[in-house]
């Protein structure tokens, strides 16, 4: 406990005093009502500050109104004992030493301690818990306080030579503005920092912390800039989804967290936020801005006429523009024929369902029949929307086709012929035809439908027994003789 926890305690036990004991002193009470209200309040339960619930004997009471009649208010404060700090059962040699040790001794609590220095015969004595606690807490050395103290010690200034060899990335709560459905919400601003020349690399906003928005921005810097080195973020939700780690792994990326409750650890990306909130947020009229996209204009327009182009007291007066200016030689470039778009791709893992369908975000795809009943992978890119994607099939690792969305209108125009034959299909697209990952067969291709397995295997027998001139019309497939 330090000191000025010790005195706010010492306060409240002197308030708690005197109001039990100021109505007492009323001149005007007889004794035989002083005595009733003594008993009265020995009887019940009272909340000691420091100590809880306890009854308070009558003598106990009386004795608090003496010194109040003699001393005043000054006279309840509780007095401090003559042997505080010091253990009556140990030397003040032995307590020196041991709370040197304890203090050495970060991680160790004080009985490890103690038993540590008498199994080597350094301390004889044996005191109790509640004398060994006692002492602990008079020379606050508390394990939370020595775990904080070495934590501290350890902070220490860093800063890295080359750009793009440290990103720091964090998020902030900006302004309100109206979203798409007209209620006005905080816009995230999440931005990426580069630690060498304090450029900002990338900032965006958005109405929520996301992860697609943080791989996004890793997008743009590999994109516009070259390789990252590592990324500096804290534990937030937008920072630790499974997806991106998957993604960093792939591209080499060390992804770094800094320690919980430390915003002291990202510094540079913090003074960042504060510049801009006194800059740009504070003189910005958020009542005048409509939309989101607007607020990210300005913001940008701010960031390149005036942040990136201030002489930063941390770059020895330069500008971020004039060390990154500096320093750019220094990037490392991508992989030539690194394709990101690919890279970028988010995977699920789904089971076939027996009408060759899987189900992802809550839109229904088809995949090719021979699929069914396997559990594939799907890659898809995770910025579209759901009936807008293209999901590509992967088995072991290779790309085997591709799920298309479901039309239940056009699988009801299909007629239901062997799932050897193909039906000539019309109207796709050329850019379609010429994508490099495509399925084989696909599902309308295969004149599958919802509905076609379970009309096939029902009538397979009977279809055997008909004769030729009673068979309905059914559509040419394509390469059979006419």
């Amino acid at each position: 406990m330090n000191d000025r926890e010790r005195e706010r305690q010492i306060e409240e036990v002197t308030d708690f005093r005197f109001k039990l004991v100021a109505e007492l002193a009323n001149p005007y009470l007889s004794s035989a009502d002083r005595r009733r209200m003594v008993r009265e309040k020995a009887s019940v339960e009272h909340e000691v500050p420091g100590v809880g619930r306890r009854h308070l004997s009558e003598s106990c009471i009386l004795k608090w109104l003496a010194l109040y009649r003699k001393l005043g208010k000054e006279g309840l404060k509780p007095r401090s004992r003559r042997d505080t700090g010091l253990s009556r059962t140990m030397s003040q040699a032995e307590a020196a030493l041991f709370l040197s040790h304890l203090e050495a001794n970060a991680d160790l609590t004080a009985t490890a301690v103690l038993r540590r220095l008498q199994s080597s015969g350094r301390i004889r004595s044996n005191p109790s818990s509640s004398s060994l606690s006692r002492l602990v807490r008079s020379a606050g050395l508390e394990r939370s306080r020595r775990i904080q103290t070495r934590t501290e010690e350890k902070t220490l200034k860093f800063e890295f030579f080359s750009p793009l060899e440290c990103v720091q990335a964090d998020g902030m709560y900006s302004v309100k503005i109206p979203d798409g459905k007209g209620k006005r919400r905080h816009a995230v601003l999440l931005a990426f920092l580069d630690d060498a020349t304090r450029r900002v690399l990338h900032a965006s906003f958005s109405f929520s912390e996301n992860s697609l928005a943080f791989e996004a921005g890793i997008k743009h810097i590999l994109a516009a800039h070259g390789r990252i080195g590592r990324l500096y973020t804290d534990h937030g939700s937008a920072f630790v989804g499974v997806q991106t780690r998957r993604i960093l792994d792939t591209l080499g990326i060390v992804l770094v967290h800094s320690q919980v409750r430390r915003p002291r650890g990202r510094g540079k990306v913090e003074r960042f936020f504060r510049t801009a909130r006194e800059q740009f947020f504070g003189p910005l009229d958020a009542a005048k801005i409509t939309n989101i996209e607007q607020l990210e204009r300005r913001f940008h327009a701010w960031l390149e006429s005036e942040y990136h182009r201030n002489p930063h007291r941390g770059l020895a007066k330069r500008t971020p523009l004039e060390a990154w200016v500096e320093k750019a030689h220094l990037i490392v470039p991508l992989e030539p024929g690194l394709d990101l778009e690919q890279l970028f791709l988010h995977e699920a893992s789904r089971k076939v369902h027996k009408d060759s369908t899987v189900t992802l975000d809550g839109a229904l795809f088809e995949v090719p029949s021979d699929l069914i009943g396997e559990r594939i992978s799907l890659r898809y890119d995770p910025q579209r929307p759901p009936e807008r994607r293209r999901l590509q099939i992967t088995r072991s690792g290779e790309c085997i086709g591709e799920a298309r969305l479901v039309d239940s209108y056009a699988n009801a125009k299909v007629r239901r012929t062997d799932i050897s034959h193909q039906v000539e299909i019309t109207g796709i697209p050329e850019d379609e035809e010429n994508e490099p990952c495509r399925a084989v067969r696909r599902p309308l291709d295969n004149s599958l439908s919802a509905t076609r397995l379970g009309w096939d295997q029902q009538h397979d027998d009977d279809d055997d027994d008909d004769e030729q001139d009673n068979e309905p019309p059914v559509a040419t497939p394509v390469g059979a003789d006419r």
